[in-house]
């Protein structure tokens, strides 16, 4: 998801006790769509200490339907580089403005929430920086060393913006040791300026292709309901395997406000299994496809799946 210059007003984000799953309005859900609303020790202590270490989220921040259900299993998505994105997607509930400059504490503080997790997998991600020369890569690169010195058995994925197609970016992400190395291309080609607004195809496919090419565990994700056609959807699946990509997502499109891009349909979820076949035929180690997925959904149970995918490719190396 890139270099168009607009900007839209800051959105009046509700109050965090209220759940994201009570403020999106729009056409009621089909009886598939389930959303556990947030509750329990386990959820308020969890959001206690994100706040506390002054903390974003992606889950709070872009509304996430899942975060009921993450929060309760103490799986969250930590956002870096502060809360306001310089980008404009149709489809997303981050904020969009003039971001403050990066916070060099943030990386220890970010170390600090994961390590008192004790997590196995967890999953960051940021908000684009197209105000920085470098993306933010090198704040990327410390916020990686970070967890990595003080969670050493913690199997880390990042969740990246494009860079504007900077390999050599990617580059400075990757030498900090990341598990996974995920971009998500969001939508097919067709709708994609409309969807990502200042992405690309050719800079999303470039950086996904460098990073599999340097031998990282790669990972992308779709929203579906977006108004593609099936076959677009095939000719992405072939085409991101053939550049190497390992892991993939595909989830409903669900609109965060009347705001956003509508809802153009909603698919069954016999159609997201169908996908999840087709993938796995043409080869992807794994993939997650429903109509409640996000990219990091239920990541925290695909440690495993990294750890053997790593592995395999070390062998050969």
């Amino acid at each position: 998801m890139p270099p168009d210059t607009r900007s839209r007003r800051l959105r009046v984000v509700a109050p965090a006790s209220t759940p994201a799953a009570e403020i999106a309005p729009g056409p009621r859900h089909p009886p598939w769509i389930r959303m556990k609303m947030p509750s329990g020790p386990v959820f308020f202590d969890l959001r206690a200490r994100v706040e506390q270490l002054g903390l974003h989220t992606v889950c709070q921040s872009a509304s996430c339907p899942n975060i009921g259900e993450c929060w309760s299993r103490r799986s969250l998505t930590i956002m870096i580089l502060g809360g306001i994105c310089t980008r404009s997607c149709q489809f997303c509930d981050v904020p969009t403005g003039r971001p403050l400059p990066p916070d060099p504490e943030e990386p220890e503080r970010v170390a600090t929430m994961l390590a008192d997790l004790e997590l196995r997998h967890t999953v960051i991600t940021c908000v684009d920086r197209d105000d920085l020369r470098d993306g933010g890569a090198a704040h990327w690169a410390a916020t990686i060393r970070a967890v990595k010195r003080r969670c050493p058995e913690l199997v880390v994925e990042v969740l990246t913006g494009d860079f504007k197609g900077d390999t050599g970016a990617v580059d400075t992400v990757l030498a900090a040791g990341p598990d996974v190395f995920a971009h998500n291309l969001e939508t097919v080609p067709r709708l994609s300026r409309k969807v990502r607004v200042q992405a690309s195809y050719a800079r999303s496919y470039a950086i996904l292709a460098h990073a599999a090419r340097r031998g990282a565990v790669t990972k992308t994700g779709m929203m579906l309901g977006l108004g593609e056609e099936p076959d677009e959807v095939r000719t992405v699946l072939r085409e991101t395997r053939d550049i190497g990509v390992d892991i993939l997502t595909l989830g409903q499109y669900l609109r965060p406000s009347r705001q956003h891009l509508p809802v153009e349909r909603y698919l069954a979820p016999e159609e997201f299994a169908a996908f999840k076949d087709e993938a796995l035929a043409l080869g992807f180690p794994h993939v997650e496809s429903g109509p409640m997925v996000r990219s990091s959904y239920h990541a925290d149970g695909q440690r495993d799946i990294v750890l053997a995918i790593a592995g395999q490719r070390a062998a050969r190396a």
